[in-house]
């Protein structure tokens, strides 16, 4: 464990007010619409807090009260910001549901959670109307509507100085932030005051956030752990501006970068290729731009080379985190970044490669196992799952699924997922070592390798890949090349013996591929 910090013992929407009374003033949100590379609106950090102080007293004279929890079922926008603040500030918990849920998978996150108000966007209130009678939800609140319950009118008729119930950073949830559900059913990791307070102050310390002078592009999702995370309460915790977009835009996010000298744009790597792939990327000024993170997915070095050389120095930092630890474990010293590597433990936080099979013994550099954490930043458990909670907390340190290997020195690599190793006629392969093969191929812009049932070999490696603009013209003698390629590349037993093209791949929320749809 490296020490060194000591945190804040407040709750998190205690960086809200301590932003507004340092720099009242100050942008706090820029709303900005990436498709009309146009500004929206400026809300400030006095203002922002008004919004979420009056929305927690309306919230209390609703009824909820200290531990219920809220749900969010919204895009990214001010009022999202203003109504997390809110929430917390009331005592309560916020659930943040993706708005791209259908009502069965908005139902059973209601359903599990136990949410008694829900917070959504108004285009989106006929799937919380369809499902709202099979859950505990008594109240909607809307924004954008005009009725008893739209957002707006909430804030206004709010009382400022409304008593609220007093939170305990130790043991109170900020939230309940639903896993990916990647791999299985999506469970609900319970985060604290004090998990968030941590990991953003680890953040600040370790990026070197400058308070008062930075500007984030935050195009991350804000209903997804590591956008909440490092594109609105990091930013909060530094008072720093967000430029907020409702979603991603490749040629918005080169226009804003420009626009409004930003200088961090945490994301996925996903998004850094769409915004190497804009015609005229090498158009815009980016120079403002300085070290930013990168998590959620493996990011491959071809990516990292090619977007540090449009920016013009070494901006991408690749990190580490989960659901489950409010995100961030590991990540890369800005100045001594290993390529392939997703960096060291943060302050603070103990990590180690254990034996995948029996889950504690600790293996010595080099040897592949599972990656165990533990660190305040680790979550207290899932929510009404106290087996699954047992299991993944075993011996005291969480256990994240995922297969890694030290280098001596303290770096860390991910090799992947322990659920997508492909056995191939008794062979490991890790699916992450040829798609980064793949990578280096100019032709490929996203590639994907996933284990394919074999009536010989029991599993195949099956590559599938997304080609650059530029290539699809020549698909069908591409397929050849490919293969060629890393038969060049890579041991027999690690070559694609399946290769797809596809015009994209399928992703969740947080930028991971979700290779059970590719199998």
């Amino acid at each position: 464990m490296r020490n060194g910090l000591i945190y804040p013992s407040h709750p998190l929407h205690t960086y809200l007010e301590d932003a507004a009374a340092r720099y009242p003033d100050r942008d706090a949100v820029v709303y900005y619409d990436g498709e009309g590379r146009r500004e929206l609106s400026r809300t400030g950090y006095r203002v922002l807090l008004e919004m979420s102080r009056r929305f927690a007293a309306s919230l209390a004279e609703m009824g909820i009260a200290k531990g219920d929890r809220v749900a969010h079922f919204l895009q990214n926008s001010p009022e999202l910001v203003a109504s997390f603040y809110g929430v917390l500030r009331a005592g309560a918990a916020v659930v943040p549901c993706n708005p791209m849920y259908r009502g069965r998978e908005l139902a059973g996150q209601l359903e599990d959670s136990g949410a008694r108000l829900v917070v959504c966007d108004a285009e989106l209130l006929p799937i919380v109307q369809e499902v709202r009678h099979s859950t505990q939800v008594q109240r909607v609140v809307v924004v954008g509507g005009d009725g008893p319950d739209g957002f707006h009118r909430l804030v206004a008729g709010g009382r400022a100085g409304a008593r609220l119930p007093d939170v305990d950073a130790e043991n109170d949830l900020a939230m309940l932030c639903y896993t990916g559900g990647t791999t299985g059913v999506p469970k609900g990791a319970m985060l604290t005051h004090r998990n968030l307070v941590v990991n953003a102050a680890q953040f600040a310390r370790w990026y070197r956030y400058a308070e008062g002078a930075e500007v984030f592009i935050s195009c991350l999702p804000l209903f997804h752990i590591g956008g909440i995370a490092g594109a609105m309460s990091v930013p909060v915790s530094v008072a720093g501006t967000m430029v907020l977009f409702r979603r991603f835009q490749a040629g918005g996010v080169l226009q804003a970068i420009q626009d409004y000298g930003a200088t961090r744009f945490p994301g996925v790597p996903t998004m850094y290729i769409a915004v190497m792939d804009v015609e005229d990327a090498s158009a815009y000024d980016l120079s403002s731009l300085t070290h930013s993170r990168t998590s959620a997915a493996s990011l491959p070095p071809s990516v990292k080379r090619s977007f540090d050389e449009l920016v013009g120095r070494n901006v991408l930092v690749e990190g580490y985190g989960l659901t489950e630890t409010a995100p961030l474990t590991h990540a890369n010293p800005p100045d001594m970044a290993r390529e392939g590597s997703m960096g060291v433990p943060l302050p603070d936080t103990d990590a180690l490669i254990v034996d995948s099979d029996d889950g504690a013994t600790p293996l010595a550099a080099g040897q592949v196992g599972e990656l165990v954490i533990r660190g305040p930043q680790v979550m207290r458990g899932y929510w009404r799952r106290p087996q699954e909670t047992e299991e993944a907390m075993a011996g005291g340190w969480f256990h994240t699924g995922d297969l890694a290997r030290t280098d001596g020195e303290g770096y860390f690599y991910i090799v992947d997922r322990k659920k997508d190793v492909i056995n191939a006629a008794g062979f490991k392969v890790w699916p992450r070592e040829v798609e980064e093969v793949l990578y280096r191929h100019p032709a490929v812009k996203l590639a994907a390798v996933v284990g394919a049932p074999d009536e010989y070999r029991g599993e195949t490696v099956k590559a599938v890949v997304v080609l650059r603009e530029e290539y699809l013209s020549g698909r069908r003698t591409l397929e050849g090349e490919l293969l060629d390629w890393c038969r060049g590349h890579l041991a027999a037993y690690k070559r694609p013996r399946v290769l797809e093209f596809r015009d994209s791949l399928p992703m969740s929320a947080a930028g991971k591929v979700l290779k059970r749809d590719l199998r």
